[in-house]
């Protein structure tokens, strides 16, 4: 058994991984990578591990996964700035099949010694993930693959998948399409993905016709000082948070919001957590905070973008509110907040944010917000290689960046994470958790 929570070294089986090309020719040229895809703050990878009971044999792997980059190419390809050398340039993918890092190994631990350590992710969990050395971001690969073998049979798969390239649906669909390869290998992919990003392309003029909260820049003073807590955060030692909400859970922060609003899980969840996060920070009651939270427009825009697109089809919806108010009244107010953030998402917003992302200044106003990203309900969980479904689906790290993550085996549950500063741990804790339990004990002696 593990003595700490600390995993054993990984032993890789080759001194350096493989590079997995595409199984059959595919197009050569420079791929358009759109102002959603191509912002700074998406210029990172999406990190996955998945632990299975039972490990599929790396060949079959290998194998499957050249075979759907024939039609996931631009994963097997490689990022550059369009206008030459420096990470300030636009950058396009030259999709010219170099392949994808694909990287074995084994380490001495079990699917159940995992299991007891796998409710947060600690610093020890990158040995999962083979570490590509390279002087900047885009000189990673667009996918880096590490499968694991583990003492008991089992093993557990780590991806690492470039932003820019696609968003958490598009992740998915490439990941569903990998296993749809190896289960059902004599029927065509169900969703081919769709690469063109020119439905996303800003008008020529640029028209900024709409205000966009997310990309102004915050600059309140509190005793002549600027008020960064997004560089208070990052200069503190964070511990990483993680909470499952059940569905009773969940039904009982909507009886919370007084006034009763009708709203979605995902509005009550969101502003609880930032309520909570907020009331955690001991902020002035003057303080403007915002919240920052992924939206699918793939169907909010006019026409629709095409079914299987495979680039980034989200924005950040944004909304702000004085720290008085958010937490001074219940849930309702942030709820109504998020919603209004939601409905003002038309075509012709989105279009204007697209618009106004040309100017390569504009940067998305992190100084004062928090920020949810939307594991949930994107399927991840149902992935199954041939072996069963994962026992344990969530990302390798945690970061000062909110996520809201599916629960494996309980659909409608969700799974907030997030990294908060050590000196305020048992503050968010408690705010997160406090009397939604004491509530669940009430309800069974029929008090509520």
């Amino acid at each position: 058994m593990l003595r700490s929570e600390e995993l054993p070294d990984c032993f890789y089986y080759q001194n350096k991984p493989t590079l997995i090309t595409p199984n059959t020719s595919t197009p050569n040229h420079s791929l358009y990578l759109s102002n959603l895809d191509d912002q700074k703050f998406l210029r990172f990878s999406i990190k996955y591990l998945y632990l299975f009971e039972k490990a599929v044999a790396i060949d079959i792997l290998k194998y499957s996964l050249s075979k759907v980059l024939a039609d996931y190419y631009p994963l097997a390809g490689r990022l550059r700035p369009c206008g030459g050398a420096g990470d300030d340039d636009k950058l396009v993918v030259d999709c010219n099949g170099e392949g994808a890092v694909f990287a074995e190994g084994f380490m001495d631990i079990s699917c159940e010694e995992f299991l007891q350590i796998s409710r947060k992710p600690n610093s020890s969990w990158r040995k999962l993930l083979y570490r590509v050395e390279a002087h900047s971001f885009i000189e990673i690969p667009p996918l880096v693959v590490q499968v694991t073998n583990l003492r008991c049979g089992g093993m557990i798969l780590c991806t690492a998948i470039n932003h820019c390239i696609c968003d958490g649906i598009g992740t998915s669909q490439f990941l569903h399409a990998w296993a749809h390869v190896i289960t059902k290998p004599t029927l065509d992919l169900r969703i081919l993905p769709f690469h063109s990003r020119h439905v996303l392309k800003p008008r020529d003029p640029p028209q900024v016709t709409h205000t966009h909260l997310g990309y102004t820049k915050t600059t309140f003073k509190d005793n002549n000082i600027h008020v960064d807590i997004n560089q208070y955060l990052q200069s503190q030692p964070l511990v990483p948070t993680s909470f499952t909400f059940t569905s009773a859970h969940i039904l009982r922060l909507k009886r919370r919001c007084i006034p009763s609003l009708k709203c979605t899980t995902f509005e009550a969840l969101a502003s609880h957590t930032w309520r909570s996060w907020v009331r955690s920070l001991d902020l002035s009651t003057t303080f403007k905070v915002k919240l920052l939270f992924s939206v699918n427009v793939r169907k909010k825009l006019i026409p629709e973008i095409p079914q299987g697109y495979f680039g980034n089809g989200f924005v950040l919806a944004c909304t702000e509110t004085a720290v008085k108010d958010l937490v001074a009244s219940n849930l309702h107010h942030g709820i109504k907040l998020i919603q209004q953030a939601k409905s003002s998402l038309t075509d012709g917003h989105v279009r204007s944010m697209i618009d106004l992302l040309e100017d390569k200044n504009v940067k998305t106003d992190i100084c004062s917000s928090l920020v949810i990203s939307q594991w949930a309900k994107l399927g991840l969980e149902d992935l199954d290689f041939g072996q069963g479904k994962p026992l344990h689906m969530g990302p390798l790290t945690s970061d000062i960046y909110c996520l809201f993550l599916p629960v494996v085996g309980n659909f409608d549950a969700v799974k907030v994470q997030v990294s908060v500063p050590e000196c305020v741990v048992e503050k968010f804790e408690y705010y997160m958790m406090d009397g939604l339990d004491e509530e669940e004990n009430g309800e069974q002696n029929g008090f509520i």
